[in-house]
């Protein structure tokens, strides 16, 4: 047993499963919702906007693995060595990858090293990243995810020497609406809410509540339009999210995009080019659309959908490889 289990209370020890250590843990994630900022008995972490990274060390290599166990390690390998000393240790940490854009998370800005995927590349960007950790799922062989959220935290901060790259993960408790407010008023993205409480639950749940200060969400490429001008690439991509099997509309976004952006997008585009149209109900409209095989995921920031169901004032963030496109759904206030 690890030292830092032998300071476990009666309570806290009887929660400990002992387990062999997975290859993986599935992370837990939050629900989206409306509601009032919940009060006592919960933590307000800041919500990043940025890739989630699962940490698993087998006291042999360390593995940074996407949400869905996509390795990553080449992709940041200035966070593994972050990792070098820690070798001897066995655990599963959750956290998430940022890169800032002055003090504020910027995925756009992130998204120029998830598509390097060589070492000695990304060694060389110039595009730092760090790693918030926030939750530790698993401890030199006991499975810790049915103790408190505080526990983990504190067995977090004990075991992690935190230095940048490696960053802790802040939290508030009390006055979850003051928390928000302030988020909002520094730009942030939002902030998670987390009952203190609370299990590590492999899934979706409202014991994690996420507030955004703007509406953004990830959406399936199914199309693009020929650019007008002097525009080069292409025009907008017509974009779209799974409602059961079927790729429902959701209209065009054609703003966030710079010139390298549309030349390499466009290129992936034209290559994935097909005469049906994926989306459910839409056959092409106007000259100059273009259908393709709807594999490519993006996130896109937009004010409020319309009431037929269409995005008002659409601007394109990045592109995103660590969520299979029929995994895209509308997401919904709850």
């Amino acid at each position: 047993m690890h030292p830092l289990l032998d300071d476990l209370d009666k309570d806290e020890r009887e929660a400990l499963v002992p387990r062999r250590q997975p290859d993986f843990m599935t992370p837990m994630l939050a629900t989206l919702t409306d509601r009032p900022v919940p009060g006592d008995g919960w933590f307000y972490e800041r919500k990043f906007d940025g890739e989630r990274c699962i940490v698993v060390s087998d006291g042999t290599t360390v593995r940074l693995l996407s949400r869905h166990r996509k390795r990553v390690n080449n992709t940041y390998p200035d966070l593994e060595d972050a990792f070098a000393g820690m070798h001897d240790a066995h655990f599963i940490a959750d956290g998430e990858i940022v890169a800032f854009e002055d003090d504020v998370t910027s995925f756009s800005r992130l998204q120029e090293r998830m598509q390097i995927h060589d070492r000695r590349r990304a060694r060389r960007s110039t595009i730092p990243v760090f790693l918030y950790l926030f939750d530790l799922m698993y401890l030199d062989g006991y499975d810790l995810c049915a103790l408190p959220l505080s526990t983990r935290k504190r067995l977090l901060r004990r075991l992690i020497p935190f230095k940048d790259p490696l960053r802790s993960t802040e939290h508030r408790s009390g006055d979850g609406a003051d928390c928000y407010r302030e988020a909002c008023e520094q730009g942030w993205e939002g902030i998670i809410a987390k009952r203190a409480a609370g299990r590590y639950l492999h899934r979706r749940s409202t014991d994690w509540l996420k507030f955004k200060c703007i509406v953004r969400q990830e959406f399936v490429i199914g199309g693009y339009t020929d650019p007008q001008g002097s525009r080069s690439g292409f025009g907008a991509l017509l974009i779209g999210y799974y409602e059961k099997e079927r790729l429902v509309y959701a209209g065009k976004v054609g703003t966030g995009f710079d010139e390298r952006m549309l030349a390499d997008l466009h290129e992936r585009l034209a290559a994935r080019e097909q005469t049906a149209s994926p989306f459910a109900g839409k056959s092409r409209q106007e000259t100059g659309e273009h259908f393709i095989t709807p594999d490519l995921v993006c996130e896109v920031a937009f004010t409020e959908w319309t009431p037929d169901g269409k995005l008002r004032h659409p601007r394109f963030l990045g592109l995103r490889d660590d969520k299979p496109a029929g995994e895209v759904v509308r997401e919904g206030r709850k």
